[in-house]
């Protein structure tokens, strides 16, 4: 994908943002309680996944939870010190790769390419991703539709020139895309099931662009302090999330309390972005090292990152 020698001014504010919070510049800094044996596990989440399955089944008693809206504000709580395991989507450990946020993934899920979207209002006439150049796209910054934005860009020949990008929270988008300030919306599950309505449609979901897995990342000091207490937490997710998938219709109901959302919708967006829990690999590795690349040919994120050194297999036994 060809870019420009000059930045445009929104990239560039991205960029700062993005290395900003993964440089972690909150006072709160490092707790060197967390990282010991006999303090609790503390789980960073989102509002899904197979997480929220094991916070709303009460299936991992003495772990302590935060919640966060969107990956990037999980990572900077990693890098402060405040959280010992989260999880979150491909873009996200990138970018806190690139501001040294240290790191290792340790887990992931199946691909979910269903699992995110461009939404258009069906009077907008749009039939493709072509038909935005010019128009406003609101998406999360440094979240997974950040892949997905680049690969949509890459597969149609157009440049992040070619479009209006506005970087929108999630709580942010959906106002922004309901009142029509924004041509499209590019989200995630559960938002993107909320979003599904009358009047609204998909207009690409990431199938054949990105596979928008999830991955959980872990401090390096919880790993040596806590590695056992990881174990078992990782082992309960693996078992939870598998009587998820075997029992649709159970997990909605136990779900949709958790998520604040009804439990149709949480049926609609689990039917499509539930999946099982995947060992790290080195193909998963290679898999981001890929998306990392195209971060760096792009000039999102300064310099090379070794992502795929970031990959830790020792727990890969509990995923199977």
């Amino acid at each position: 994908m060809r870019t420009k020698p000059r930045h445009p001014r929104s990239v560039r504010a991205l960029v700062g943002v993005l290395l900003l919070l993964a440089a972690g510049t909150v006072a709160c800094g490092g707790d060197d309680s967390g990282a010991t044996a006999d303090t609790p596990l503390r789980i960073g989440y989102q509002r899904f996944g197979g997480l929220s399955l094991v916070k709303a089944r009460e299936a991992a008693p003495g772990v302590t939870w935060s919640l966060f809206e969107s990956g990037p504000a999980l990572t900077e709580a990693l890098r402060a010190g405040s959280i010992d395991l989260g999880g979150t989507g491909e873009a996200p450990p990138i970018f806190a790769a690139a501001g040294k946020t240290d790191f290792k993934l340790v887990g992931a899920s199946e691909e979910v390419p269903q699992g995110e979207a461009v939404l258009v209002k069906e009077s907008s006439g749009f039939t493709g991703f072509k038909d935005l150049k010019g128009k406003k796209i609101g998406l999360n910054k440094g979240s997974n539709v950040n892949w997905l934005l680049v690969r949509l860009l890459e597969t149609n020949g157009m440049t992040i020139d070619d479009v209006d990008v506005k970087y929108l929270k999630p709580a942010e988008g959906r106002p922004a895309f309901d009142n029509g300030q924004i041509d499209a919306w590019i989200i995630w599950d559960p938002y993107f099931a909320l979003a599904e309505r009358p009047g609204v449609k998909i207009l690409v979901d990431a199938t054949g662009l990105a596979g928008n897995r999830e991955y959980l990342l872990a401090a390096p000091e919880a790993l040596d302090g806590k590695s056992e207490k990881i174990r078992t937490f990782l082992r309960t997710l693996h078992e939870v999330t598998a009587w998820g998938i075997a029992n649709p219709g159970e997990r909605a109901r136990v779900l949709a309390p958790e998520l604040k959302i009804p439990q149709d919708v949480a049926e609609r967006a689990l039917a499509r972005s539930a999946r099982a829990t995947a060992p790290v690999t080195a193909a998963i590795g290679d898999e981001l090292q890929r998306i990392a690349d195209g971060f760096t040919a792009l000039r999102l994120i300064p310099g090379k990152v070794d992502i795929k050194g970031r990959i830790d297999e020792r727990y890969s036994e509990v995923f199977r």
